[in-house]
């Protein structure tokens, strides 16, 4: 050890000697200790070139067990503050249905998604195996996440470029049911995380329910009772072993794999699925060999708006979604899975259809001549039947509550009405005369056919809608208050009161406004509000919406009393007698538009109103003339007097409630009319074809009489058949004509 030492000190002096030699000085020689000779200068760097991958490798072994520890640590807090959220809405979202009056009889759908969420207890055990066997097989065994298909899936997101997810039957559950799609790093951490939260808190059975009530199974089902019902017509309770393989099967790719589109695919994986089945003890080899592969139903979506239905389904979403104060939303009706129930009822809504379209009804009616009927029950508003049109995909305009047409003299009712209530007798006198020119619209105004009726009472004058009489009335009355009178009835639409002319009716309104305004008249001066929906119901048959039975007397009884009296002369003698062969008191009034564009009727017993009315309309929008035939028949009359007579069918005769007039002959001031009683008048008297045929005689006045259910009123004035519509008022020099029957 000495003589080594000695050895590398006698060299390293010398080295040094030389090297000093060469700088010209003498150098002393300078031991060196043990560690020096083990560890010399020129070899430090070298054992340090040695060590530092080590260093290196220390410190990524160190980063990653910090990760390691901190991701741990994460995941755990992420697990303990991870709740159960509530369930995402569109996992719950249900097809709301909507009913007829019967509750049991669907009218159609409202749908975000085609689901119907039931109780999986009532499925054969099967069907769940199935999917289990499809989708997930250690279902029953595992902890809810399968982190050899997360890491799969991570290895394709890096390597691919794409986002996949390796879900389990809970990590589709969790993510279907509680987060909406999600094809994030974070989302899929969360989805995780879920799962594992889920499979420890609720039992497999009702995952694999809310699985099976939220997957999509492709022909626009969503959940296994519409896939049940769009690929085999049968709720899902019905399925059969085979049919549960083959829906299971397909659940990767509904779309592709749709036996009706892919059948070589689909049974491949019918045939998969059963041999799991058996393998996993489902079911045994003979089931498997025995299953063949199932027959779907023909699929054809349609578009559920479809058809006269459409236009039921349209008003049902807008009455209870539209406004400030609507009870639902748009997006409640579409998601929430609701059972709304209708006041329609089924055979009436069939019978309307059947009467008023031109497709069973009158099958040569000109395309352009459009119809509008509704029916409804005026003591509760309730909505019986209507026709808005034959097809809401190819007329979207609604002929009840958004096509307006012009009302013509079925405003008079509203101006008689204020004449009773400023205490004029209905046996009041006035000159029927016609053409007359009247101050407040200086202008001449004509009766329907240029017929003059000489002078008659009120009675008359409505039964036989005089023109002359009523704007005579209208000026006692003032416009302005045969505008307040209807609006306070129920009219919404606009009516010009600047005018006598409104009570010829030159506004346009609606079917449904008019029937409206009629119900409150109808109904004793207690207005109902009219509606299409009784009741709305949720998935577990729980109450949320009934619709309130509004009815505000704003009308005197007794008034309105008098005035259904005098409505009755319509029928009885008058422009509607048409209807008289219904062998019932009816009430109502026909209308007749500016040019004959439009004719309409409404008519009542105490317990049902309907209102047709038709009108005629150029391809342009432009308003045509109603043709003659359908003006000399009076149209709306037959249409109406064919449906009553099957609606009221042989239910019980009503009468309207007896009335006394309390008016004074002229008015309280003796300024109405005439202010006598004539002995006779004139009123023309029209034969069964309803055209008119003057005859020149005087006639008693028309004194309406208590009927005695058989529609035999007595009263020499009766002339029957349609308004005329030839008849107007003459607008000044221009030449041209009015008229408002």
């Amino acid at each position: 050890m000495a003589n080594q030492t000695r050895s590398v000190s006698s060299t390293s002096p010398t080295r040094r000697a030389q090297s000093g030699s060469r700088g010209g000085g003498n150098r002393t020689d300078i031991p060196t200790s043990r560690h020096a000779d083990r560890n010399p200068r020129g070899n430090g760097p070298r054992r340090g070139r040695r060590r530092k991958p080590h260093r290196v490798l220390k410190w990524i072994l160190a980063l990653l067990g910090l990760v390691l520890v901190a991701g741990a640590a994460a995941f755990a807090y992420l697990y303990l503050t991870t709740e159960i959220i509530p369930p995402e809405k569109q996992a719950l979202a249900q097809k709301t249905t909507v009913y007829y009056a019967d509750g049991t009889t669907p009218i159609g759908t409202y749908a975000d998604q085609n689901r119907e969420i039931i109780d999986c207890t009532v499925l054969p055990k099967y069907v769940g195996n199935a999917v289990v066997a499809s989708e997930n097989r250690s279902f029953y065994k595992d902890n809810g996440i399968d982190l050899k298909g997360i890491g799969r899936a991570l290895l394709n997101n890096v390597t691919k470029g794409t986002r996949q997810g390796g879900s389990t039957i809970t990590q589709q559950y969790a993510e279907r049911y509680y987060l909406g799609e999600t094809t994030s790093y974070k989302g899929k951490l969360r989805e995780a995380i879920l799962s594992l939260k889920i499979s420890r808190t609720e039992n497999k059975d009702t995952v694999l329910c809310n699985y099976m009530n939220t997957i999509y199974f492709g022909r626009g089902a969503y959940g296994i009772q519409a896939a049940a019902q769009n690929y085999f017509g049968k709720d899902a309770k019905d399925l059969t072993m085979p049919e549960s393989a083959m829906l299971a099967g397909i659940i990767p790719a509904p779309a592709s794999w749709d036996p009706a589109i892919n059948p070589k695919q689909a049974e491949s994986r019918f045939h998969r699925v059963l041999g799991i089945m058996e393998e996993d003890h489902y079911i045994s080899h003979k089931d498997r060999v025995g299953a063949q592969m199932p027959q779907t139903i023909k699929y054809s979506p349609e578009n559920v708006y479809q058809g006269p239905n459409g236009y039921l389904l349209r008003m049902v979403r807008n009455e209870l979604s539209s406004g400030k104060k609507a009870p639902f939303t748009a997006d409640d009706l579409d998601t929430g899975g609701y059972r709304i129930i209708t006041t329609i009822q089924k055979d009436k809504q069939d019978l309307m259809f059947q009467v008023a379209s031109p497709t069973t009804g009158n099958k040569h009616q000109p395309p352009t001549l459009q119809t509008g009927g509704l029916s409804v029950d005026p003591k509760t508003g309730a909505i019986i039947s209507l026709y808005a049109g034959d097809d809401y995909l190819t007329h979207q305009l609604n002929n009840v509550d958004q096509a307006t047409f012009q009302v013509g003299s079925t405003m008079k009712a509203y101006t008689l009405l204020g004449a009773i209530q400023d205490g004029v007798s209905l046996n009041t006198v006035f000159n029927g005369n016609s053409p007359r020119t009247f101050s407040s619209v200086g202008k001449s105004v004509a009766n329907a056919g240029q017929v003059s009726y000489g002078y008659i009472n009120l009675y008359s004058a409505f039964a036989n809608s005089v023109n002359t009489v009523f704007m005579d009335l209208g000026e006692h009355v003032t416009s302005q208050k045969t505008a307040q009178l209807a609006h306070t009835a129920g009219i919404t639409g606009k009516i010009d009161d600047t005018t006598t002319f409104d009570t010829l009716g030159l506004d346009a309104l609606s079917v449904y406004d008019v029937t409206q305004g009629y119900a409150t008249l109808a109904n004793g001066g207690k207005r109902p509000l009219l509606h299409l929906v009784a009741q709305v119901k949720d998935a577990k048959d729980q109450e949320l919406y009934t619709a309130a039975i509004q009815s505000d007397q704003v009308f005197n009884a007794d008034q309105v009393a008098l005035l259904q009296k005098a409505m009755t002369t319509t029928v009885q003698y008058g422009t509607a007698s048409y209807a008289r062969s219904l062998g019932r008191p009816i009430a109502g009034k026909t209308g007749t538009a500016n040019d004959q564009t439009a004719i309409s009727f409404i008519g009542f017993t105490p317990s049902l109103l309907t209102t047709f009315a038709v009108w005629n309309q150029g391809q342009d929008g432009s308003a045509l003339k109603v043709p003659d035939v359908y003006q000399n028949e009076f149209y709306p009359v037959q249409l109406f007097t064919q449906y009553m007579k099957s609606a009221l069918g042989n239910s019980p005769v009503e009468r309207f409630p007896a009335a006394e007039d309390h008016g004074k002959i002229g008015g309280p001031d003796g300024s109405w009319g005439t202010g006598y009683k004539p002995s006779y008048s004139y009123t023309p008297r029209r034969n069964y074809n309803y055209e008119y045929v003057p005859q020149q005689r005087n006639q008693q006045q028309i004194v309406p009489q208590e009927e005695s259910g058989a529609g035999s009123g007595s009263g020499s004035g009766n002339g029957g058949g349609a308004e005329g519509g030839n008849g107007g008022t003459t607008e000044g020099n221009s030449g041209s004509e009015s008229s408002q029957q």
